[in-house]
């Protein structure tokens, strides 16, 4: 008997639960914001665009190597951060106070998506993943077009995307379009926790908390 629960305890701490997803969420969490801090607060342009290209590159890796999640993942958020502080830092000296504003809607809309899985009041069906995928798609497309036609037209951008200077406001159309964009990108939240709540169910190997924690 002793040894029957002994190998059910040892079978059990080594396969994926949400408790352990939080714990190593929120490791990365403070990792993310303690990097973003140092870079809002001391932001070098090179460090933030060396950080960006390596962040993007280890997100990749950790896709199609998620054993290395335990490595990757605590990696990623660091850089993530420093990416996302000299981000935030850049639009914050042009639009004072956004930055602030864009933590605390992050937050609130991390929570109210929560609530909203939880309660079941959205439900992650089949047709509700394939419609988010090919939004979520369609607008990495776009992103990708406009980039590589800002890069041969000399920086312009598609009117959609202008965003006004400051003290301006924005287009009714790119608060539209972005206004899209941040439903469709909130909405992938609901994805990751349906990922997490299913993979813990099935005993996924403990390696893959960290890959949930990587996808919130």
């Amino acid at each position: 008997l002793s040894k029957t629960t002994f190998s059910h305890t040892s079978e059990v701490s080594e396969t994926m639960t949400i408790n352990g997803t939080v714990n190593k969420t929120t490791i990365c969490l403070l990792l993310l914001v303690g990097t973003g801090y140092l870079t809002f607060s001391n932001i070098n342009p090179g460090i933030l665009i060396t950080c960006g290209i390596g962040g993007f590159i280890i997100a990749i890796v950790t896709v199609f190597k998620k054993e290395w999640a335990p490595i990757t993942v605590p990696l990623y958020a660091l850089l993530e951060g420093i990416a996302l502080g000299g981000i935030s830092s850049i639009y914050d000296s042009m639009y004072t106070g956004i930055a602030q504003q864009a933590v605390f809607l992050t937050f609130g809309v991390f929570c109210s998506l929560l609530f909203a899985y939880k309660s079941r009041i959205i439900n992650p069906t089949q047709n509700f993943r394939l419609g988010l995928f090919a939004a979520t798609a369609g607008i990495g497309i776009v992103y990708l077009v406009a980039i590589l036609y800002g890069i041969f037209s000399g920086g312009s951008t598609f009117s959609f995307m202008q965003i006004g200077g400051p003290g301006q406001p924005a287009p009714l159309i790119s608060v539209g379009f972005s206004f899209f964009v941040v439903v469709i990108a909130a909405l992938n939240l609901v994805l990751d926790f349906d990922f997490i709540e299913n993979a813990s169910g099935k005993g996924l190997p403990k390696y893959m908390e960290w890959y949930g924690a990587f996808g919130l």
